[in-house]
């Protein structure tokens, strides 16, 4: 298609993962959509910046080809909006000889890759699925945080301060006397805290209560 208008391929699950591609040329653009349907990779290709902002749902999993030098909005100008509202979708530049330079400077700002024109199919299919993959694994993480967050915020602050003793490698009986309670009642609490954190194991609470942690340090 021509005269910058592009034809969204919409993906059907939220949780498929997606490459978004924008670049300004027609021809990559198709050759690129081409590429990656043929290899199972769900598509959606924009011919520029706006286009895709006004269009793509960017919460999905996968990741952005985005051309560095296009009219108007520019792929460094793409990548900084993206930071700007927070989205964690890896980009991956593509480059000619000349925007080297350039795409170093994108990868300071955190972009995942850059790949030169022309490139190797094999390699940039490699390429997509080793971002694809990466932030999948970023996504169940975080995920994973918010479901430990929410749990620990339904415990009592008596559980909590079980939680943080046992984390702290304290007994039953040593966290009866730091708190003043019975053997029993500190049993109690465990119990109800394990369940309502639905760890299985000792190990899993702990490793849960360290996920909060470095939450907090990540803020």
């Amino acid at each position: 298609m021509t005269g910058g208008q592009t034809q969204t391929f919409r993906t059907g699950s939220p949780d498929q993962p997606v490459v978004l591609v924008v670049d300004d040329d027609d021809l990559m653009r198709s050759a690129l959509r081409r590429l990656l349907l043929a290899a199972g990779i769900a598509t959606e290709v924009y011919a520029s910046g706006n286009e895709f902002f006004a269009q793509a749902q960017l919460d999905r999993p996968g990741c952005l080809i985005l051309d560095v030098r296009m009219p108007g909005m520019s792929g460094l100008e793409v990548q900084a909006c993206l930071r700007q509202r927070d989205v964690e979708l890896p980009v991956i530049f593509l480059t000619g000889s000349s925007d080297i330079p350039i795409a170093v400077a994108a990868m300071r700002e955190g972009a995942t890759d850059f790949i030169e024109k022309p490139f190797d199919n094999d390699d940039l299919l490699a390429r997509v699925r080793q971002a694809i993959d990466r932030h999948s694994h970023r996504r169940r993480e975080h995920d994973e945080r918010h479901d430990v967050l929410r749990r620990l915020a339904t415990l009592t602050a008596r559980e909590r301060s079980v939680l943080d003793l046992v984390v702290a490698g304290k007994t039953n009986k040593e966290i009866a006397r730091d708190l003043g309670a019975s053997y029993r009642t500190i049993e109690i609490h465990r119990s109800h805290m394990m369940e309502k954190m639905a760890a299985p194991t000792l190990a899993d609470l702990v490793r849960m209560r360290l996920l909060e942690d470095n939450q907090l340090s990540r803020t």
